[in-house]
């Protein structure tokens, strides 16, 4: 999938979005390399195991709509507006994540993949 944004992700803020407890939520499923938070996840695998090998285009995939490679998957889906059940009447026709936002997510799950690496 190609990036849905002109401008590069940012890594920073990126971690930021990822942290969030009211922007992207995910450490309510996962857990990840956030020593100041606590009370992290346990539904889904740690972020370092989770991306894996992806390239940035896999990444942005499971981002956008999980569920369209995994069915069964509990992860919502980001940047999708159709097809969605019991969505709040003011998020309606509105993604969870901006492209932007999403372009920063991505940059930051790549540099938790790098430093895996090494």
């Amino acid at each position: 999938m190609n990036p849905l944004s002109s401008s590069p992700g940012d890594v920073s803020r990126g971690r930021a979005i990822v942290a969030s407890r009211q922007v992207g939520l995910c450490l309510l499923c996962h857990s990840g390399p956030f020593p100041e938070e606590r009370f992290q996840g346990n539904l889904a695998p740690h972020l370092s195991d989770s991306v894996g090998q992806f390239t940035p285009a896999q990444l942005r995939a499971r981002l956008v709509d999980p569920s369209r490679l995994n069915p069964e998957s509990i992860m919502p889906a980001y940047y999708r507006t159709t097809g969605l059940n019991r969505v709040a009447p003011r998020f309606v026709d509105e993604t969870i994540l901006t492209s932007q936002q999403i372009e920063d997510v991505v940059a930051f799950l790549i540099s938790i993949q790098d430093h895996a690496t090494r």
